[in-house]
């Protein structure tokens, strides 16, 4: 058990860096990780006693934990007429960033002295908005709670302007057929698409042939509150090993010179004949330094947009920031360096062939589905009664990660539109995220609140039934770079359960399925449209049948992952024989 004592150091460290970098985030993070079921009353009750103008921390993290952003922002508004300490000042600043209001955040700063409190508000200011130099020289105290906030910070710009690990090279012997993944984050700690997609990808490489062997990115999961996990998880035969040093180096760049020293440490051992990753890059420069050191090649996969990710939650300045450019250019870089780069689809591959990379080293290998969506699927009423949901409702809704850009609320407003003229119409949302909060808060204010069903986060195992308890899947991105581009696992899912999914009209999304025949298209946040083309499918069992049934045919024809590993495998194949 020496490992779990190593884990809570480990653990505590990381909580004790993020309270000096940045106690607000760390308090939204911590409430967002425990359950509901103790946060949620918890947080009522604070609310319940907060007085219509406190900005006390704990008031604004209960208003912010149950999805209330526009009261934080009325209090903080009130807060600034009225004036306030130069120290009050700094901490409303970072409550007004973590809401995104920068320009709340800059009269607050306006308030403020050159304390460190003041400096590093400021700087995580600047850090949000992508001025990641300037919020480094704004970091001007010499306490050691500023010099770690510095290093931090200079050592993540340090990474983005290109530092890399350095390693020897070393005398190898790769193994044919054996294959090294090093991952972001995976089964049974994290439950989301990505780690679904590695865990489908590495039993169907298994499957084929390919002895398979998965590394998690330094720290993980000990750092996202998994203080109990061991070195190594063994799911479903695929081996996960953990890489949960006693220490972590001080800076991004440190740690991962120490992810890389690790990675080659077990690749050596290992003896893989390939190496692959994932996005984003710093998982990329770290396979790229292994790669070099044992005279192997290596393959990037693409699965996102990360760069537009993370633009599309801020104002649109976002994209002339000085993080979205050197976070392009660093994706960039690894793209151009891997031997193979993988995608998800045309529109992803286009951007990537668009950055320089060579069209002959780029392939597609699709969100699929394998495993018990293959299998005929179990009844709608039979789902349901496992549910326990109403077998009698009519059931729209989706499984999705719970974030701004899925257009959640806007599929809630098209519910409220249809909800008067059908009685038995329910809305069922599946899944987690940081928008879950506030979707709970607009749903509460629906005059039909009550056919509203939110499940939270569910086991992989259960949510296969709540695609089949579904009557109509829904996928209501917004139009956004990142939307646009990234084609999404769970609608394939849907459609792999013979559902009839309804979808924005995105380019990624028009990849997955065919208007009028593999599913229905409505355009991006017009709720008018997404209204009237959901209530085609209520009125029309028919015609639900009939797309469901054209959809699981199509997906079964083209998005298996056995097919994807096998046009994998070919990659892999061709790639290690230019090095023979």
């Amino acid at each position: 058990m020496n490992y779990v004592l190593r884990n809570f150091r480990l653990g505590l460290r990381t909580a004790v860096q993020h309270l000096t970098d940045d106690p607000i985030l760390l308090a939204l993070q911590i409430s967002r990780r425990l359950p509901d079921s103790i946060v949620g009353p918890f947080a009522k009750s604070i609310r319940a006693v907060s007085g219509g103008e406190t900005v006390l921390a704990p008031s604004l993290v209960s208003f912010m934990h149950l999805g209330e952003h526009e009261e934080v922002e009325r209090r903080i508004e009130l807060a600034l007429e009225r004036g306030m300490s130069p120290v009050q000042a700094a901490r409303l600043a970072d409550f007004a960033v973590c809401i995104n209001r920068l320009d709340l955040a800059d009269r607050a700063l306006e308030l403020c002295d050159s304390s460190d409190a003041a400096s590093a508000a400021k700087a995580r200011r600047l850090w949000h908005a992508g001025d990641l130099t300037a919020a480094v020289a704004a970091i001007s105290g010499q306490s050691r709670r500023q010099r770690n906030l510095r290093t931090r910070l200079g050592g993540e710009l340090a990474v983005l302007k290109g530092a890399v690990p350095s390693l020897p090279r070393q005398s190898f012997s790769p193994l044919p057929n054996k294959v090294l993944h090093l991952i972001t984050n995976s089964l049974p700690h994290t439950g989301s698409g990505y780690a679904q997609r590695t865990h489908s990808m590495l039993l169907a490489q298994r499957d084929q042939g390919w002895e398979v062997h998965a590394v998690t990115r330094l720290g993980y999961p000990v750092q996202v509150g998994k203080f109990f996990a061991k070195p190594q998880d063994v799911v479903d035969g695929i081996t996960y090993q953990r890489l949960i040093p006693s220490v972590l180096g001080s800076s991004l760049a440190e740690r991962l010179q120490q992810q890389a020293e690790e990675l080659l440490r077990i690749a050596m051992a290992f003896r893989p004949s390939v190496l692959h990753t994932t996005t984003h890059f710093v998982n990329g420069i770290v396979v790229k330094a292994v790669a070099e050191a044992l005279g192997i090649p290596w393959v990037y996969e693409v699965r996102g947009q990360l760069a537009d990710t993370w633009a599309s939650t801020r104002s649109s300045s976002a994209l002339a920031s000085e993080k979205y450019q050197l976070f392009k250019r660093a994706e960039a870089m690894v793209m151009l360096s891997a031997d193979v780069v993988v995608t998800l689809g045309q529109e992803m591959r286009s951007k990537i062939v668009a950055e320089g990379v060579s069209a002959r080293r780029v392939i597609i290998a699709p969100n699929a589905v394998g495993g018990d969506y293959e299998r005929v699927p179990m009844g709608m009423a039979q789902a349901r009664l496992e549910l326990g949901l109403d077998t009698e409702a009519f059931f729209v809704g989706t499984v999705s990660s719970l974030v701004d850009y899925e257009g959640i609320d806007d599929l809630i407003r098209a519910f409220d539109l249809l909800a008067a003229d059908h009685p038995a119409l329910h809305l069922l949302i599946v899944g987690d995220g940081v928008s879950l909060p506030g979707l709970r808060a607009q749903a509460l204010r629906s005059p039909w609140n009550t056919r509203i069903v939110f499940t939270g986060r569910v086991q992989r195992s259960r949510a296969i039934r709540y695609h089949q308890a579904l009557d109509v899947f829904v996928v209501p991105r917004k139009n956004m770079a990142v939307t646009r581009s990234v084609t999404p696992l769970k609608p394939v899912e849907a459609m792999a359960s013979s559902k009839p999914v309804l979808a924005s009209r995105l380019p990624a999304l028009e990849e997955i399925l065919e208007d009028q025949k593999s599913g229905l298209l409505f355009e991006a946040s017009d709720i008018h449209d997404l209204a009237s083309k959901l209530e085609i499918l209520i009125r029309s069992s028919g015609l639900r049948n009939e797309i469901g049934v054209e959809a699981r045919t199509r997906v079964l024809a083209t998005r298996t992952w056995k097919k994807n590993a096998n046009v994998i495998g070919d990659a892999y194949a061709m790639i290690s024989e230019k090095i023979k």
